[in-house]
């Protein structure tokens, strides 16, 4: 039996997504922590820099700079094959947190570390999900 990977991360994060899409303009939001004021990634119940738990969801630019990728040209399942060859990248968020999301709307080869880019919503296979696209055109 296949696994759809598609749909078992969007089920792991679904929840999260769904609950920050209504905070702030771009619907984008990190755990934050009211005592000390850091932002952290990925959701737990108690701050990882001063292990308060009053750790809720904040508003959050949206934007930052690619720290690292990886150009995928092997799909992992039928359900990307049609997407290679496809970026992966590790997202230094303005706010501090890195998270791991698709790059979209860019050219693999015009990808670059240090590249600034922002995060945009609706692409499948969950809407809900955050990916990120160049913040301006690739000249």
């Amino acid at each position: 039996m296949t696994r759809d990977i598609t749909k078992d991360a969007s089920e792991l994060n679904l929840g999260y997504w769904k609950r920050v899409a209504v905070i702030g303009e771009t619907g984008f939001a990190l755990p934050r922590c009211a005592d000390c004021g850091r932002f952290h990634f990925y959701p737990r119940p108690a701050c990882p820099c001063c292990r308060s738990t009053n750790v809720a969801p904040s508003a959050a630019s949206g934007h930052g700079t690619i720290y690292s990728y990886s150009v995928v040209h092997r799909a992992p399942s039928a359900a990307f094959k049609a997407d290679v060859p496809y970026v992966i990248a590790i997202i230094a968020t303005d706010e501090g947190p890195h998270l791991m999301s698709r790059l979209i709307n860019i050219e693999p080869d015009d990808v670059n570390v240090g590249l600034r880019v922002k995060v945009v919503f609706g692409f499948r296979p969950d809407p809900n999900l955050p990916v990120f696209e160049p913040e301006a055109k690739p000249s």
